[in-house]
């Protein structure tokens, strides 16, 4: 296999042919594929403009940040995009345990012909920035503030970084990109649904060259990959059920929204939800499970009642839907 650091983009691929978007963008692309290439997902579903977004990441060098709320595939979506490009992708958590060190680097004790000598490991940061490799920084938003400065200067149109260390400043290859997600745009924890994230400076925020917002997808969609997710549902009624299913989870977003329930589902949940009803061939119950005993006391009556509405029975009595 080629070595990474010797990948180039090869060949120019049809935005219209390769994502199904209407559009005559022409994108770059990778003949080979790395290790570090994300695995095609044929049965993920791209959202347009978000596609579009990221795909100016790649072909013009453009930082893109993705915001959305919990389980929109915000990460995946860029992930996607670079499996069908063959790009080389690496994605890093912005936890509360990742260090200024963990992305700059630091000096370490190795063993060189059989003596220890002390040499700088490279953190993250520079590793992805000399290589032609799209670095997405996840939970943008809940990074530590000393964190959050290492990542500013690579933000600048040039992108160069300096390692103080070693008195070398890095200028990025031709085909460095970088993405983040995040739940919030920098405005901190709002509604309570995030807690961790922070309010971010809004002179690196401002740095961002395009923010793109990605929501939840029609029904339509969201039932067509939980289809391919959990296809034993792929049947009659198995596709009946899974219609409720969504229903559900959109009646819990509709009430999020309205300040109703605090907790809402994401297809991711949906997906575990119809796993579940694979394992305990009980709705009802897989819902407890799955959704309902996440939800705070106080709303799990209001919970129930979506429930109720959308499969026409209590939640308690899951049996009749049990066959599907």
């Amino acid at each position: 296999m080629t070595d990474l650091n010797d990948l180039r983009p090869e060949r120019m691929l049809g935005v219209r042919e390769t994502f199904g978007i209407d559009s005559d963008l022409q994108v770059p692309a990778f003949a080979e594929r790395d290790d570090h290439v994300p695995e095609v997902d044929e049965a993920y579903r791209f959202n347009p403009d978000v596609t579009l977004a990221l795909l100016a990441g790649f072909r013009r060098n453009r930082r893109v940040l993705v915001q959305g709320l919990h389980g929109t595939g915000k990460s995946t979506h860029i992930e996607q995009v670079a499996a069908r490009l063959n790009w080389p992708c690496v994605r890093v958590n912005l936890d509360a345990h990742i260090s200024r060190l963990d992305l700059v680097g630091k000096d370490a004790v190795v063993l060189r012909d059989g003596a220890q000598v002390t040499e700088f490991q490279e953190g993250i940061v520079p590793w992805a920035l000399q290589r032609p490799v799209a670095l997405i920084f996840d939970e943008y938003d809940a990074g530590r503030p000393d964190v959050m400065f290492v990542i500013q200067r690579i933000l600048e149109r040039d992108g160069k970084f300096t390692l103080t260390d070693q008195n070398r400043v890095l200028s990025p290859h031709a085909h460095f990109r970088l993405f983040a997600t995040a739940n919030t745009v920098g405005l901190g924890n709002l509604n309570g649904l995030y807690q961790g994230v922070q309010r971010l400076n809004h002179a690196q925020m401002d740095r961002w060259d395009i923010v793109a917002s990605l929501s939840y997808l029609p029904a339509a969609e969201e039932i067509a990959i939980v289809l391919a997710r959990v296809p034993g549902k792929d049947t009659p009624a198995g596709r009946e059920l899974v219609a409720r299913m969504v229903a559900v989870a959109e009646l819990t977003r509709r009430g999020f929204a309205a300040g109703d329930v605090s907790t809402l589902m994401s297809p991711r949940t949906v997906i575990t939800w119809a796993e579940n009803c694979e394992i305990f061939r009980d709705p009802a119950l897989a819902f407890r499970l799955s959704f309902l005993n996440k939800c705070d006391d106080a709303e799990r009556t209001l919970v129930a009642e979506y429930y109720q509405r959308c499969f026409g029975e209590e939640l308690g009595t899951g049996a009749a839907a049990a066959a599907a």
